[in-house]
């Protein structure tokens, strides 16, 4: 009983649901290891019950928890809990970010009564020249408002809509004092209650950008390539968005760990994404450099035409070799005034966090990408003394890879404005991944915040009998909650700088996220819980000052009230079509008008098999080949024959399939028909579904199997299809025409496109917008 409830106290869960129906134990070895993990030692009964005690003291001595949220409502931000609880008489100071800070006092416990005919003494207010009102929220005591210094008057009413409610949308400090003298402080979150909606209702394309090559691009896609797809699709067809993969910066190596969804930072982007020739600077290298560029440049062009003619994978390392090549002979080159002040606004805006990133790029190309295999001395903390040391003796190299942070923030916002610029309602969905490699450089920059030998996975589920472990680890909760959440805050803010959306991968991990001790199995895991009231206040007040949408990864097992409370706080969902039936009553198609709205609607996702593989059951033939089913082959075909062929009818029930079945185009322009009868204000076009490629772009559960986060763009035949080919593609064009159509349901028309007439030739591509500095 002692651990059990040690764990509590701490989030650790002691047994889980895989289903309704079932409950499982988890080992003590687990949770011994989690607790570890979280700075508390429960070896032994005598370890857990000083635990205890000191929990208990600990708590005992808090006014206050270490962070607090205060959502604002109609009437403005409202008290949490915690607050209205304080002893009468308590004083509370809150220093706001803008500076200025707001001091009140909770009212005295109430004076004993008079004596009849007695003549009431002069009040305290009266007496100060203060002001007394209601307070609003959890508690109806009125409290009492003063001027500190620069503080701001807290009104007639402390806490109160003329009190509380001036506490400007941000992260403050909260100070408080009781007439005891007891004192806390705590981090206050003042948010906003919802994160900004999508305008409207519109459609995009969904691409990995490193397989959306065009015939200017160094072997893989890259940032001139989205903003000339943003470009494109939203002048000529009127879309609304591209989603693409994260562009966190991954770890360097050889080979470098192609999968997006494990980097080395998701801070900041990696620069690798570059188009070498946008950057203004390139114009002027002088002509000796300039013929070693072209050279390069030669190479890179064997590079694409390898991948686009001759079948190769896209190689992410070669073509860094010959970026990075090329960007130190552009380096030279002096940025004149503007350019330089903006680089130097950059540098202060990203302040530390863009430094400590450097400086393992700098220690990493001469140590190894990663640092546990560093000289101890470099591997205890970034500001130690052998690192600052370090630090000032690559300065250059430091200093090349800030300048390369920031060429990659220009091109960024370039792509978003050309977006925009389009007439694109959302522009670029950036994707969030939900960790990070554990030698890379947010794993050392933040070593107190993550979790030693942890590793964040997934339970055993249908689809995965053993459990999952992603080698991710997982940051602490109290960590991020004594910390205010700036680390969650700084991520979301370099995120959300130059987006129009976000998509969060596993949106669940705001909730809870499932710990792996290192040396364990999967199975042998546990849920680990974290504050999703201050993690959701953070993420809507990031989004409320970028002004952009939230969209949350939310497929496989969600836990129950945690979709009910995304929408509470305005995230979308996410809506794949082939997971979406009436699993409580008939296990049919669910119809399109029972959807949700809040979401986005898609007919597969980048670990899913494209529309194309799943019509023609070549996603289970590839597994077969992979020796990946649990099943025999008979039955997964049979089934996967079933499961299309349910689809297929209803499609032709609605009269969404005129072409009939067995027309392959027809049937993937029927799934995106059917899409758009739902009312999801977001509708996802696959880019790969739009030309019939078949080949998934990741394939769970293999390694070097299969050339996972490596190919491009393909037609049905897969054969390679650059930017340039899908501008011109009847095929694209064919599918695009059915997003005029109005939907017979809901009534509700998508936005107009041109005539799905492509020209004889490929059209002008539209310039990407203004550069920004």
């Amino acid at each position: 009983m002692g651990l059990a409830r040690l764990a509590a106290l701490h989030g650790v869960a002691t047994s889980y649901q895989p289903s309704a129906h079932r409950t499982l134990q988890v080992p003590d070895e687990t949770v011994v290891a989690v607790l570890a993990a979280l700075g508390v030692d429960a070896r032994t009964p005598e370890a857990v019950r000083t635990a205890l005690e000191a929990h208990e003291a600990a708590a005992a001595r808090r006014l206050l928890p270490a962070t607090l949220v205060s959502w604002t409502g109609p009437a403005g931000p409202q008290p949490p809990p915690a607050v209205a609880g304080l002893p009468p008489g308590t004083r509370l100071r809150v220093e706001t970010e803008q500076g200025p800070a707001v001091e009140w006092q909770t009212p005295a416990a109430d004076p004993p009564e008079p004596a009849p005919d007695a003549v009431p003494p002069p009040s305290a207010a009266a007496a100060s020249g203060s002001c007394e009102g209601n307070v609003s929220g959890n508690s109806n005591v009125s409290g009492k408002g003063r001027v500190s210094g620069n503080s701001s008057v807290a009104g007639d009413g402390g806490v109160g809509s003329e009190g509380w409610g001036q506490l400007p949308l941000g992260v403050h400090r909260l100070g408080v004092r009781t007439p005891e003298g007891q004192e806390d402080a705590a981090t206050l979150v003042v948010a906003p209650a919802r994160v900004p909606q999508p305008p409207g209702r519109t459609y995009g394309f969904m691409v990995q950008l490193y397989s959306l090559l065009s015939r200017r691009s160094w072997g893989m896609g890259d940032l001139g390539d989205l903003a000339e797809l943003a470009a494109w699709s939203g002048r000529s067809l009127g879309a609304g968005f591209v989603q693409i993969n994260p562009l966190h910066a991954a770890v360097p190596g050889t080979p470098t760990d192609p999968s997006p969804y494990r980097p080395s930072s998701r801070r900041f982007p990696d620069p690798v994404h570059l188009r070498v020739e946008d950057v203004p600077e390139y114009a002027h290298v002088p002509p000796a450099d300039r013929a070693r560029i072209d050279d390069l440049l030669d190479r890179a062009a064997t590079l694409r035409d390898g991948v686009l003619n001759k079948g190769e994978l896209i190689d992410r390392d070669a073509v860094w070799q010959l970026k990075k090549q090329a960007l130190e002979l552009v380096r030279p080159v002096p940025l004149g005034p503007g350019r330089r002040a903006a680089y130097c606004d950059f540098l202060a805006e990203q302040g530390t966090a863009l430094e400590d990133h450097a400086t393992w790029c700098a220690l990493a190309e001469m140590y190894g990408p990663d640092w546990h295999t560093w000289p101890a001395a470099l591997r205890d903390a970034p500001h130690s003394a052998a690192v600052e040391r370090a630090r000032n003796e690559l300065h250059d190299r430091v200093d090349l890879h800030c300048w390369l942070a920031w060429l990659t923030d220009c091109q960024l916002a370039a792509a978003q404005s050309a977006a925009r610029a389009a007439g694109m309602p959302v522009g670029i969905v950036h994707d969030l991944a939900v960790g990070v490699h554990p030698g890379g450089a947010d794993a050392w920059a933040q070593q107190d915040t993550y979790a030693r030998g942890m590793s964040v996975g997934a339970p055993p589920d249908a689809f995965n009998a053993l459990g999952q472990d992603w080698g991710l680890p997982p940051w602490r909760p109290d960590a991020l909650a004594a910390a205010g959440y700036a680390p969650f805050r700084g991520l979301l803010r370099g995120l959300l700088r130059n987006a129009g959306a976000l998509r969060i991968d596993h949106v669940m991990g705001l909730f809870r996220l499932w710990w792996v001790p290192e040396g364990l199995e999967p199975t042998a895991g546990t849920y680990v819980r974290y504050d999703a009231e201050a993690m959701l206040a953070v993420l809507a007040l990031e989004a409320h000052l970028a002004g952009a949408s939230v969209v949350g990864e939310d497929l496989g097992t969600v836990e129950p009230g945690v979709r009910d409370a995304l929408a509470e706080r305005g995230v979308s969902g996410t809506s794949v079509m082939w997971f979406e039936r009436d699993w409580a009553g008939t296990g049919r198609p669910l119809p399109p008008e029972n959807w949700r709205e809040h979401c986005l609607a898609t007919a597969t996702t980048h670990d899913l098999p494209s529309t194309a593989a799943r019509l023609t059951g070549e996603h289970v033939a590839l597994r077969h080949r992979l020796g990946l089913l649990t099943r025999p082959l008979e039955v997964e075909r049979a089934e996967a024959v079933v499961e299309v062929a349910d689809w297929l009818s209803y499609l032709a029930r609605l009269g969404l399939l005129p072409e009939g079945a067995g027309d392959e185009e027809g049937e993937i322009r029927a799934v995106y028909r059917f899409l758009l009868r739902t009312p999801a204000r977001m509708v996802g076009i696959w880019l790969p579904d739009a030309v019939g490629d078949r080949r998934p772009q990741n394939l769970p559960g293999t390694w070097d199997q299969y050339p996972n986060w490596r190919l491009p763009v393909a037609d049905v035949e897969g054969r390679p299809v650059t930017l340039e080919d899908l501008a011109a593609s009847p095929r694209l064009h064919d599918l695009v025409a059915a997003f005029r159509t109005r939907t017979a349901s809901a009534g509700a028309v998508a936005p107009t496109v041109p005539p799905a007439v492509p020209p004889p030739s490929p059209p002008p591509m539209a310039p990407p917008g203004a550069r920004l500095p």
